[in-house]
């Protein structure tokens, strides 16, 4: 009897020591924030491969300076090293205010995070993207209500950041009057970007993820017509850095490689479930964390950032902030609404449209329109590959036209396009 007293608690101990090591991996809040906070450490670590500490600090005074209206690639303004870890640090931050806020680690703050990171490569910075960010807490506090709440909409609409730095570094005005001028213009605009956001999901239907994209479009037109209303006008913008492909092919490769893994292991060790997140149609709103868990939708982002990054690589396209901003914001949306069913007929729209249009395949703007015009991946999961390939296409004709309206000052310029796409084409092909 004694002996076999002992062998059962032997047998619980063990038994206990299995459970524990479940316990590791287990998709806990605590563990999700560890795991998407570590990555912004692990991108600011990258960083230092890249370029010195000096380097890159000096690199960050001419980011907080830098007018960022599209396309400013952050790698060709300072180097790539400030601008990967410029992304770090933006990542990190938003990873501290949602969990000051205690919003729950979901597939919608991972997506807005990782859209931060990767737009911090090419148009948001420390500077231009606070007074929005403080305006959306006003709102919230004339509203009486949780910041929480309004939390995404705060750090999707960093957005308009170039409109704050162009106020700021880009006009005649005395420095400090147009500092005071473009932060005023921020919070007011942060102020009205609720509001208009809970509205205009309503007009393309939840079909367009980047619905603060199309808002933030809007707002930008609107400021950018009074600006023109009194004789100021933006430059055309085309700064792009080359010569990195082997370098930064690695250091995404690995990075989202990574995920596979860490994937892997909070999914109990298997890719079981992936098939069925690709059921999923992404239609705002699609939570693959909530739905399916975190597990697999890290498995589902690291396989549409290497699918992203091998697409580049084999059309001999170029690596800069703007391309791997978008690879990021393909990745973010991987727990959000994207995956490879409904994100390869946009491509392929995409593509056709740039081949029978008069663009060239591998330059920037085409592999831009390719990666965010996954916006719309909803139609073609809604839908079918057929109207997924026809939205693609029609985004490359009127994405190429449309930054005009807000003078570069709203960087998810695709996600503006996409809205008016989706509120065109869907009622057409539900008809």
């Amino acid at each position: 009897m004694i002996l076999k007293r002992e062998l059962t608690k032997i047998h619980n101990k063990i038994s206990s020591l299995k459970n524990n090591k479940k316990i590791v991996f287990e998709a806990t809040e605590k563990n999700k924030y560890f795991i998407i906070f570590s990555y912004s450490i692990l991108i600011m670590i990258a960083s230092l491969f890249f370029n010195s500490p000096l380097e890159i600090l000096s690199g960050m005074k001419k980011i907080l300076t830098a007018q960022s209206l599209l396309l400013s690639d952050y790698m060709s303004i300072t180097n790539p090293g400030t601008a990967i870890f410029n992304s770090g640090l933006l990542m990190m931050i938003a990873v501290v205010i949602s969990k000051f806020n205690n919003v729950n680690m979901n597939g919608t703050i991972i997506a807005a995070i990782f859209t931060v990171a990767g737009f911090a490569l090419f148009g948001k910075n420390i500077y231009n993207s606070w007074s929005i960010i403080v305006g959306v807490f006003i709102y919230s506090k004339i509203q009486n209500e949780p910041f929480r709440k309004f939390l995404l909409i705060a750090l999707f609409g960093t957005a308009l950041g170039p409109m704050i730095s162009y106020i700021s570094f880009g006009i005649n005005l005395d420095p400090l009057i147009a500092i005071i001028f473009a932060n005023i213009i921020g919070l007011l605009a942060g102020v009205i970007l609720p509001s208009l956001a809970h509205h205009f999901i309503l007009f393309h239907q939840g079909f367009n993820l980047y619905n603060i994209g199309f808002t933030a479009g809007m707002v930008g037109t609107i400021f950018m017509s009074l600006f023109r209303a009194f004789g100021i006008e933006t430059p055309e913008i085309s700064i792009v850095i080359d010569g990195y492909n082997k370098e930064l092919n690695i250091y995404l490769i690995l990075l989202f490689s990574s995920m596979l893994l860490i994937g892997y292991l909070f999914n109990d060790k298997s890719f079981k479930g992936y098939s069925k997140l690709l059921k999923h149609t992404g239609r705002l709103v699609d939570d693959f964390v909530v739905t399916e868990g975190f597990g697999i939708s890290l498995i589902n982002m690291g396989l549409l950032g290497l699918f992203s990054t091998i697409y580049i690589f084999l059309i001999k396209g170029n690596l800069n902030g703007p391309v791997i901003g978008g690879i990021f914001t393909v990745v973010a949306f991987g727990a959000f609404g994207k995956h490879l069913k409904n994100v390869f007929p946009i491509f392929i729209g995409v593509i056709l449209g740039a081949y029978f249009q008069i663009w060239e395949i591998n330059s920037v703007g085409a592999i831009l329109a390719v990666l965010f015009g996954t916006t719309l991946a909803p139609i073609a999961g809604v839908f079918g590959w057929k109207s997924g390939v026809a939205a693609g296409f029609l985004h490359m004709a009127l994405v190429m036209n449309i930054g005009y309206l807000h003078g570069g000052m709203n960087l998810y310029n695709n996600g503006f396009s996409g809205g008016m796409v989706a509120a065109m084409l869907v009622p057409i092909i539900s008809a």
